[in-house]
């Protein structure tokens, strides 16, 4: 479960960026945060990864509280929480297996562990005949499903992704919220931060709604539609 209770972010000398956000989001789920440019979404994310925290409030993830957690536990959330991001950070010089691979690698994973789990998840993303590819060989599309290759290989129970499809066509986009869907239906927790109505409408999951740094709505799964 992930879990915000009275969470608000300032940022000096005093902007809002979140105002008394409550919220809990159960496992398995499978939520879209939306609003428009500036409500929230993207520091509601930097919070649950600890990327930065909050100045009041508590904020949970599977019962473990990472409000005021040390820089050296933040490595164990991130297992506990892949990220996605809307631009890959592929590394340019290391093929699809490397730059799965170099993940692991960097949290001292067994080079035997590492063998086993990169096929795994290239086949989970439907990479796995174009493995020994760099980056520029490859679709954003392709691309995308490396990194979510990539946050994939420590089995988190949740997975953050922020504006997922935003350098991606209508094809691509479809093919990558498919992907959210496969990984989700194996039970992982699914965060999506998007600006996209088409992708949120076609979900027709549960609508977390920001607006000026507040929840403006929080529509439950398959009862609501974003306006066009």
């Amino acid at each position: 479960m992930i879990r915000l209770e009275g969470v608000s972010k300032i940022y000096p000398p005093d902007v809002h960026g979140l105002r008394d956000i409550t919220l809990d989001i159960d496992p398995g789920e499978f939520v879209s945060i939306v609003g428009q440019s500036g409500a929230g979404k993207t520091t509601l994310a930097r919070l649950l990864i600890a990327e930065e925290q909050p100045t009041r409030g508590k904020i949970e993830i599977g019962g473990w509280d990472i409000t005021r957690i040390r820089s050296r536990r933040i490595p164990d959330l991130r297992r506990q929480v892949g990220v996605v991001f809307q631009d890959f950070k592929l590394l340019p010089k290391k093929t699809v297996w490397e730059n799965v691979t170099f993940a692991l690698e960097v949290s001292g994973v067994p080079t035997r562990r590492i063998r086993d789990v990169t096929p795994q998840v290239l086949k989970i993303v439907g990479l796995e005949e174009k493995a020994e590819r760099f980056p520029y060989q490859l679709s954003g599309g392709e691309q995308q499903r490396v990194v979510i290759a990539r946050a994939l290989v420590h089995r988190p129970k949740i997975l953050l992704a922020d504006e997922p499809t935003g350098n991606l066509d209508s094809i691509n986009t479809r093919d990558i919220i498919d992907l959210l869907l496969k990984i989700n239906a194996f039970g992982t927790t699914i965060v999506l931060v998007t600006h996209n109505r088409e992708v949120v409408n076609a979900l027709r999951r549960r609508v977390i709604t920001l607006a000026n740094g507040q929840v403006a709505a929080d529509h439950k799964e398959g009862k609501y539609l974003l306006p066009t």
